[in-house]
């Protein structure tokens, strides 16, 4: 850690510098979480199909992978308040955009460019957290920004679930706009304008892409991930279809789920203390488990609301995995928070698409569990494979866990 950045973070209250870089992380997760519920009332509004509106969701993923590692890059040396303000622009002008779409073309074109700041965003936050954290608590501080995400599934995404079913899905994305806009001005006010403790080096940065470690923990990510999109896309869907009460009990899947990803982000985070790399593996087997579970408890729901609490606990795999992937290469983070933005948002373009093709071939919506654990079990592989990588690999193993 630099001179300038202690400085800084001693001068101005951490707390509030992590408080705000979550509310930005409180965004992304209801503009990227908000429409998968809201799909019927979509299709409603454009007379499409709900696979054809997963087109919405899927756009907003790809738009991830395209914008994350060419914004990351290209602000790798930037200040990183200038880059986050660069950021939160891009998001209150395409959260705008996309309320005012007067058709799903138009929609899915907005929602790709709403999905560009997404990791880039998520990722130079992390690493401000990163940089400001003090010895031994790095892991904690970058939980502390992941942790908007899972406060906007337990509270915004919900809330936004009713007001959409009540006034309209185009309220939730101007909303989304007007907290970017208030995003923007605490940012500017309260995080700390100081140079990068570590500047980048572009050869470091691309040299991450030679580790086939950091691609298999990417791939337990891209295709394990993409089982909980599958099922969490469709929960309203299944709800409607399969479950059938009424559309308020959406939003409570919507609370279970994000309760789950909360306490999920908090015990997996304590006991990825003792083994990183073992407690994600036993948490993809207790994944595949619940997919399973997924298909029979949506007839009741009550066994429907547990198994998607325990379905969002697996969230909590995400700050685990920034951090392992931060242990196992040293150099390149600009690079790393890129390609774990990518890996998850692919995760969640696979997720529903794999699902709506299950759909569209007559399946109903709860069966997407049976898809979602076979991208699960897909995960478990690679996860072995990593395994086994750090097995050979002993000094990196055992920083590591």
């Amino acid at each position: 850690m630099t001179s300038d950045v202690t400085s800084a973070s001693s001068q101005l209250n951490r707390t509030a510098i992590l408080l705000v870089l979550a509310l930005g992380t409180f965004i992304l997760g209801l503009s990227e979480f908000s429409m998968m519920p809201m799909l019927p009332l979509i299709s409603e509004t454009f007379g499409s199909t709900p696979s054809q509106s997963g087109y919405a969701i899927s756009a907003y993923a790809i738009g991830v992978v395209v914008g994350a590692p060419i914004l990351m890059l290209t602000t790798a040396n930037m200040r990183k308040r200038k880059a986050l303000l660069i950021f939160i622009s891009l998001m209150f002008i395409s959260n705008g955009l996309s309320a005012m779409a007067t058709s799903l073309e138009q929609l899915v074109i907005f929602r790709f460019l709403s999905g560009l700041p997404h990791g880039a965003y998520f990722g130079a936050a992390i690493l401000l957290a990163s940089d400001i954290a003090p010895t031994g608590k790095r892991a904690s501080f970058m939980s502390k920004v992941f942790m908007g995400l899972t406060v906007a599934t337990i509270v915004g995404v919900p809330i936004v679930t009713l007001v959409g079913q009540n006034l309209s899905w185009r309220y939730c994305l101007a909303g989304a706009a007007v907290l970017a806009f208030i995003a923007f001005v605490f940012v500017y006010k309260v995080v700390p304008s100081i140079d990068n403790a570590k500047p980048s080096n572009l050869l470091n940065e691309f040299g991450v892409l030679k580790n086939k470690l950091v691609w298999s923990i990417l791939g337990i990510v891209i295709i394990g991930f993409g089982g909980v999109f599958c099922i969490y896309t469709y929960i309203a869907d299944t709800i409607l279809v399969v479950t059938k009460t009424a559309p308020y009990t959406i939003s409570i899947a919507m609370v279970m789920f994000g309760i789950g990803c909360t306490l999920g982000n908090y015990v997996l985070g304590k006991a990825a203390d003792k083994s990183a790399i073992k407690t994600t593996g036993l948490a993809l087997v207790c994944t595949i488990v619940f997919a399973f579970a997924y298909v029979t408890a949506s007839h009741n729901i009550w066994a429907l609301y547990a198994v998607i609490f325990f379905i969002g606990c697996s969230v909590g795999l995400a700050t685990l995995i920034q951090t392992l992937l931060m242990d196992v290469a040293p150099e390149g983070h600009a690079m790393i928070g890129a390609l774990v933005q990518c890996a998850f948002n692919t995760a969640n373009a696979i997720g529903p698409w794999v699902g709506g093709i299950a759909i569209a071939q007559g399946a109903a919506p709860n069966q997407t569990g049976y898809v979602a654990a076979a991208l699960f079990l897909g995960g478990l592989g690679m996860w072995l494979l990593s395994y086994l990588q750090l097995n050979k690999q002993q000094p990196t193993a055992q920083a590591t866990n």
